[in-house]
């Protein structure tokens, strides 16, 4: 399972919020280039990336920060948050992007993400509060359950699953909410929301479900705040990855594409 770091970008400081409110926010960092670099250093070789003023917004305002924060990893970046164009996702190719995550754009407008997914790798960014997707930076309630969204999106290449209510909490993941995104789809599932320990990240590598572990894990706050030390949880991890003979049958896990 690859641990993801996250940043978090909004005016073009590293934050988190806690359970996706924005009044409820703490910045870590001025510069996002330098945590990018910092993180890579430690040893990341993902970073999951979300600019909050375009998840409100649908404007990409912090594009120049994205590209600083790719130039300073030398490591893929996945970035989500207001992609709700081709046109968005192709500025952020533009400037390094790996992979970009739709959320919002793949309930309102399916067709979409298929068009994108042609051009360029694409995740499903689904954010949910309960079982039911939440929509423009997890202001609106959507009206479909994860379930139905999995079922219906085409085209990319993995499905980041967020709980709403335990994001930025550091209280645990959703396990059960991860075990029926594993067991609902063949896509490889990168769990987010809620790591506080390494205990928490070895749970999750350990988690199968339709004879399936998870692809990754994002971790936030846990990182920032110093409960989860970054080279410890990935020398954690690579020694449960190495402890397991070769996956299940039908096992999608393991790094994302």
């Amino acid at each position: 399972m690859l641990l993801l770091p996250a940043i978090d970008l909004r005016g073009g400081r590293c934050v988190r919020l806690y359970q996706g409110d924005f009044d409820a926010e703490t910045t870590y960092a001025e510069d996002p280039g330098k945590m990018a670099a910092a993180l890579a250093a430690a040893g990341a070789r993902w970073l999951h990336v979300v600019d909050l003023d375009a998840a409100r917004t649908g404007e990409l305002t912090n594009l120049a920060h994205v590209g600083a924060i790719v130039a300073a990893a030398g490591v893929p970046v996945q970035c989500g948050g207001g992609v709700r164009s081709a046109t968005a996702a192709r500025q952020l190719a533009e400037v390094g992007v790996a992979r970009v995550v739709v959320g919002t754009a793949a309930l309102e407008d399916p067709s979409l993400v298929a068009e994108i997914a042609q051009r360029q790798p694409v995740a499903l960014g689904l954010d949910v509060r309960g079982r039911e997707v939440a929509v423009r930076g997890w202001r609106s309630a959507g009206s479909r359950s994860f379930r139905e969204v999995l079922e219906a999106t085409a085209g990319v290449e993995a499905a980041v699953v967020t709980q709403i209510s335990t994001d930025g909490t550091l209280a645990g993941p959703d396990m059960e909410l991860l075990a029926e995104a594993l067991a609902a789809t063949s896509l490889p599932i990168i769990a987010s929301g809620g790591v506080g320990t390494v205990e928490d990240l070895l749970r999750l590598a350990e988690l199968r479900a339709g004879g399936r572990t998870l692809a990754g894990a994002i971790v936030g706050r846990a990182i920032y705040e110093r409960t989860v030390d970054l080279a410890e949880a990935l020398a954690a991890l690579a020694e449960v990855a190495a402890l397991s003979d070769r996956p299940a049958e039908g096992d999608a896990g393991g790094p994302p594409p």
